[in-house]
């Protein structure tokens, strides 16, 4: 069960504002119906692919992600029943969600600047989470599917406090520019008693995702703290670190963005270990030019 480890009250209020959002985004149909699909054992990628062609903008965007750099295939996909068979049902389901989270909260001219940053990093660390997964002991522990997924929407109650919360938003910003050495999650403790790891993960909830994702997410930050991601919160941790000292927003975030203790102890990892990652982050992060471009900021 996702935030046991949080006060009562404070889930009791996230759900309250969740609840008064009135145009709060949730997920289109069509990923409802592949989430239920891919849950039943006789699930085909014929199914899939059937209840995909029933949307044609996002069977479109689908074969976007799929033939795009970030998956390197050696030739062009041409159906979606194919990319299923290529890639994967739990790949192709986490495409459906990523373009759908992007289409959601796609950037808008009042917030740009803020937008851009956001989707930036979280494309980042969703990046880095894949590279993460895919490396330690050789993928056996991580998928890396989910683990892009989980590293997309880790921040994603960020964006809610800047679309729905717009006064509280701005005095957590006012927080940030008078207290620099104050982390975003710190400044919004101090505003709203609760932070965007706490309202991403009943939102990633209310979407029906599974509670490792609802955990990964708001465990980030405090990773060693008892939770039910499977080890996932340790993992975006580690993407979310690789991420800002990569691509800082400015040099004085990226100086005091610390690891939680034990995380590169968990990943057996050492400073040559990080720095290797480093590298190939930056490289791969150019071959997500496909999801810049749908979350508007390319």
């Amino acid at each position: 069960m996702a935030l046991t480890a949080f006060d009562p009250n404070i889930e009791q209020r996230i759900n309250q504002i969740i609840g008064g959002i009135r145009n709060l985004p949730t997920p289109p149909i069509v990923f409802e119906q592949i989430q239920k699909v891919i849950n039943d054992p006789d699930a085909s990628s014929a199914k899939v692919a059937k209840i995909l062609g029933e949307d044609a903008a996002m069977s479109v965007k689908v074969l976007k992600l799929t033939n795009s750099a970030f998956y390197g295939l050696s030739r062009e996909v041409e159906s979606v029943k194919h990319a299923v068979t290529i890639i994967g049902l739990e790949a192709v389901r986490n495409l459906v969600l990523s373009a759908s989270v992007l289409n959601m909260f796609k950037s808008d001219n009042a917030n740009r600047e803020f937008n851009e940053e956001f989707w930036r990093h979280s494309l980042a660390t969703a990046v880095a989470a894949r590279l993460i997964a895919q490396r330690y002991k050789n993928g056996t522990v991580f998928n890396p599917d989910p683990a892009f997924t989980s590293g997309l929407v880790h921040d994603i109650g960020r964006i809610v406090i800047c679309c729905f919360l717009p006064a509280d938003h701005a005095k957590i910003m006012e927080e940030l520019r008078c207290m620099p050495e104050l982390l975003v999650h710190e400044a919004e403790d101090k505003v709203l008693g609760f932070n965007h790891a706490h309202l991403g993960s009943h939102l990633i909830t209310s979407w029906k995702l599974p509670d490792r994702m609802a955990d990964a997410i708001a465990f980030h930050h405090i990773p060693n703290e008892e939770n039910d991601s499977h080890n996932y919160a340790h993992l975006v941790c580690l993407a979310n670190h690789l991420a800002h000292i990569c691509f800082p927003p400015d040099a004085t975030e990226a100086s005091h963005f610390m690891l939680p203790t034990g995380v590169l102890e968990f990943f057996d990892m050492d400073e040559a270990g990080l720095e290797e990652l480093k590298s190939s982050l930056l490289e791969e992060y150019m071959k997500a030019e496909t999801f810049m471009k749908m979350a508007g900021i390319s």
